[in-house]
């Protein structure tokens, strides 16, 4: 793929920063503020949507995901661990690292149910196996191995009644569905929900107040609205080649924030699409629901 689409709708840069692979957006409507991250520089992003201001917090490591803490400060996924981090000072207090012994594995993406539990995948970071997990941290710091055999986990959302887990192997092109208790946070088998075509693979997800999924196609030059039954419903074209994540933001929560990647694109490539690797943002005409805490 050499050149991008034209855009469906009108698209604005959010920020002056540009990210090597910027990655799990979420929106904190009490600070009317913007978090996201970029893995590979490493660091934690701020966007103050009143000022206008962009804060970064460099990273010991690779960091794969972050979400919002009830008590205050993110819960962040980090190379080999999760660990609480307070912005106000910067410090990282960690609360699990259950594969540390192993280099080769990193956390990648991380979301918290509605109940308030933090899942997050590992993936190895070096051959791309399957070789992954996914972990959900309880409100009592407890570390749960709930499923395993994952190349890149990626695509973390839930329903608006909580009765649906959506999550992808980005790798096998698949978006698969889950039933989910809320009450104990169990799963039931995975369901195909829907696919992506190569070389566009599923990245990060939000849901909808009408119940649809977006997700960020990595190779694709889109996000993608789809129905409850799997169907699409809308697809937003986008000036950048790589979109990594998306989530809804604003004070109506009627903007859709879209990270993005440079990672691994040339300098032919990188001309042809100058707002790679920013902070997106658009107006796609529906409203998003709270982006839910971390209980613990």
């Amino acid at each position: 793929m050499t050149a991008a689409p034209r855009p469906a709708a009108p698209v604005a840069r959010v920020g002056d920063l540009t990210d090597e692979l910027g990655e799990s957006a979420v929106w904190s409507p009490g600070e009317a503020a913007l978090y996201w991250v970029d893995i590979r520089c490493p660091a934690i992003r701020r966007w103050d949507s009143r000022s206008g201001a962009t804060r970064s917090w460099t990273m010991p490591e690779l960091v794969g995901s972050v979400a919002l803490r009830r008590s205050g400060g993110l819960v962040v996924a980090l190379r080999h661990s999760i660990a609480f981090f307070d912005p106000s000072t910067g410090a990282l207090e960690p609360v699990a690292a259950p594969e540390a012994e192993r280099p080769e594995m990193r956390f990648n993406d991380g979301r918290c149910d509605r109940q308030g539990r933090f899942w997050c995948g590992t993936m190895n970071n070096d051959t791309r196996a399957p070789e992954g997990s996914l972990y959900r941290l309880d409100a009592s710091h407890e570390l749960v191995q709930v499923a395993g055999g994952f190349s890149i986990p990626n695509s973390l959302a839930w329903s608006p009644d909580a009765r649906t887990m959506y999550f992808a192997d980005s790798l096998r092109y698949e978006i698969s569905s889950y039933d989910f208790d809320l009450e104990n946070g169990s799963l039931g088998a995975a369901q195909p929900f829907a696919w992506t075509q190569p070389p566009a693979i599923p990245d990060g997800s939000t849901v909808d107040a009408d119940g649809y999924l977006w997700n960020a196609e990595y190779d694709g030059w889109r996000v993608v609205r789809y129905a409850p039954d799997g169907t699409i419903d809308r697809i937003v074209e986008l000036p950048v080649q790589r979109p990594t994540s998306c989530t809804f933001g604003g004070a109506d929560l009627d903007v859709l924030y879209v990270t993005t990647a440079t990672q691994r694109l040339g300098a032919a490539e990188l001309a042809r699409q100058p707002l790679a690797g920013a902070l997106l943002a658009l107006e796609p005409g529906v409203r998003g629901l709270p982006e839910p805490s971390y209980a613990g």
